[in-house]
């Protein structure tokens, strides 16, 4: 595992590529569809080993990297994402109303938002319902423009919103990217049981095990 300082640049690759249903019921079969993400409540003693980062909770993956982007300042967790040789995918959790649907709530938002910034951004039925896929312009080390085409997916769940972004090749052949979303099947949450307001960020915090990357 690593964790990097805010200061310094996010993994997430950049191209200039521009890319191109949900299932509506489980499969009992030996092949089935994983039913998450999670609510911690729904993996109680399920004896699956996972990261404990305070909100969520990760299960390793085979050749993915977990990185955790952290304020040197407050030693906060700003961003928590799998890393791997063809992509990413970063993770937040947000409270949300107990049944309610923050995320039709705010993808109109983050649409806007992209929109604004000379991006594009459109909306497509996935695995976990309607997410947004999106491009949008980013400065490169070198001081040109490229863009960054990204898959924003929002799943609700009991009182809180997880927040996906996947970017590289999962992004760009959302078809094609079924190890990714069975990765991000496998996150839970743990929303606590603190007063929060609707949409304010579920605190990641640093396992024990975390260690330093200058």
């Amino acid at each position: 595992m690593k964790f990097r300082r805010k200061s310094e640049p996010s993994p997430e690759p950049v191209s200039e590529t521009t890319p191109d249903q949900a299932s509506e019921a489980p499969d009992t079969s030996a092949q089935s569809q994983p039913a998450g993400p999670y609510d911690e409540s729904q993996v109680a003693g399920d004896g699956v080993e996972r990261v404990d980062l305070g909100s969520l909770l990760i299960t390793p993956s085979e050749g993915r990297e977990l990185r955790l982007q952290v304020d040197e300042a407050s030693g906060t967790v700003q961003a928590v994402m799998l890393a791997g040789p063809d992509g990413a995918l970063e993770l937040l959790a947000f409270a949300a109303p107990r049944n309610g649907d923050l995320w039709s709530t705010v993808r109109p938002q983050i649409m806007a938002d992209i929109t604004s910034r000379g991006g594009e951004a459109h909306e497509r039925e996935g695995r976990f319902g309607i997410e947004v896929v999106c491009q949008v312009p980013v400065k490169r080390p070198d001081g040109t423009v490229g863009t960054q085409p990204s898959r924003i997916i929002g799943i609700n769940g009991d009182r809180w919103m997880l927040r996906a972004s996947m970017l590289g090749r999962p992004a760009l052949e959302p078809e094609a990217s079924t190890d990714w979303e069975d990765a991000l099947a496998q996150v839970v949450v743990r929303r606590g049981a603190a007063a929060m307001a609707v949409g304010e960020p579920l605190p990641a915090t640093l396992p024990d095990s975390a260690r330093r990357v200058d």
